[in-house]
């Protein structure tokens, strides 16, 4: 890990709305972060905004920094910095944009882009809930230790970032997505209708007598209303959660049975977790039968709450057992239960994504990945 590194990195939380610039050192923020609007639709205003915000980020440092490296959404030639098409929130990429060769030849650092779910899952796994619940259970006695994450944005789009054994999984296409995969609410339609902030909204409109209900643009304000904070149909609001966390959860489910490790849910709308891990967990913990009439559990591990204590500590402790070697006096540990965990990020989205850009940064470079 990169905790105590005295390099640099200039890192980029690139939204729709807004470019926030920074910088990173032994995985701490060194500078205030630096705010400009984001023009998506113009591609001569975009870069040059990117100028402006890595050079003032660079201003403000005492040394020079030894690479840029940011996250954006959705798929591209993330090795080589191009985006060969447009993105759905950056429309000025129409018919390509070579962006790390552009940055590259403005700062003469090298350019490191990747995918944010991506980068938030590696965060985690190097520096936040992996490396925390691994901790709990070697202070607990236990002797099952967890090396792979998955982590999934839960926001205005539905993400996914894979990390195994410290190295963060990069498909040949760059294109490991989990948005189009199937939908609880039918096979031809794809996840992300019924788990992004957009089906929030959907859904509370659906269940709301509140006939201002089409005035909300946020999930947010849904959260306020399920909480009693923000007239509204309090029970809608509740509902549409519980709807939400249905969705998620059959789309996790789907992913758990291939990927295997730790669960971890960041994006805006898991700030809503207590009205949707319920229905979330049905679905994960459910059951599935086969055609002679045998009964399967949804996810071959046993999938545990870790917001919930009492569940956190079964997690912990699992079941440890000692068995013998035979044909010696020696024995050896091992936990029987097979089982996985869920959680909510345990350093807050953009943090998790920025220490995650910024040890894909250091790590490319010291084991000479990064190629001029």
């Amino acid at each position: 890990m990169y905790n105590d590194d005295k390099r640099t990195v200039v890192t980029l939380d690139a939204g729709g709305t807004n470019f926030r610039f920074s910088a990173m050192r032994g995985c701490e923020f060194v500078t205030e972060t630096y705010e400009l609007p984001t023009h998506p639709d113009d591609l001569g205003r975009l870069l040059g905004d990117l100028e402006e915000g890595f050079s003032h980020v660079i201003g403000c440092l005492d040394s020079r920094p030894v690479a840029i490296s940011f996250a954006f959404p959705g798929p591209a030639d993330y090795p080589n910095g191009i985006f060969p098409r447009r993105l759905t929130n950056f429309p000025c990429f129409e018919g390509g944009v070579a962006l790390g060769p552009f940055l590259e030849s403005r700062f003469g650092l090298p350019v490191f882009i990747n995918n944010d779910a991506d980068l938030f899952a590696y965060g985690e796994a190097l520096a936040g809930a992996l490396q925390e619940i691994n901790a709990m259970i070697a202070k607990a006695g236990g002797v099952k230790r967890y090396h792979n994450l998955v982590g999934f944005i839960l926001g205005t789009g539905f993400g996914i970032g894979i990390t195994s054994r410290g190295s963060m999984f990069v498909g040949d296409n760059c294109c490991s997505e989990i948005y189009c995969s199937p939908s609880k609410w039918g096979q031809t339609l794809i996840a992300e209708e019924g788990v992004s902030l957009r089906a929030v909204l959907r859904y509370y409109r659906e269940f709301a007598a509140d006939k201002a209900a089409a005035g909300y643009t946020d999930s947010y304000d849904i959260f306020r209303i399920a909480e009693g904070e923000l007239p509204g149909d309090m029970q809608a609001a509740q509902a549409a959660f519980a709807k939400f966390g249905e969705a998620a959860g059959y789309a996790i489910a789907q992913a758990a049975c291939i990927l295997d490790g730790v669960i971890v849910l960041g994006g805006g709308v898991s700030n809503a977790a207590k009205h949707f891990m319920p229905a979330l967990m049905r679905e994960l913990n459910a059951e599935m039968h086969t055609l002679d009439g045998n009964r399967l559990p949804r996810v071959p591990s046993r999938i545990y709450n870790l917001l919930d204590p009492g569940e956190f500590d079964e997690f912990v402790a699992g079941n440890a057992v000692e068995l013998p070697v035979p044909g010696t006096d020696k024995t050896v540990k091992t936990d029987t239960q097979s089982r996985l965990g869920i959680t909510l990020s345990h350093l807050g989205t953009s943090r998790a994504t920025a220490i995650g850009a910024y040890c894909f940064a250091l790590n490319a470079l010291d084991n000479d990945k990064y190629q001029k």
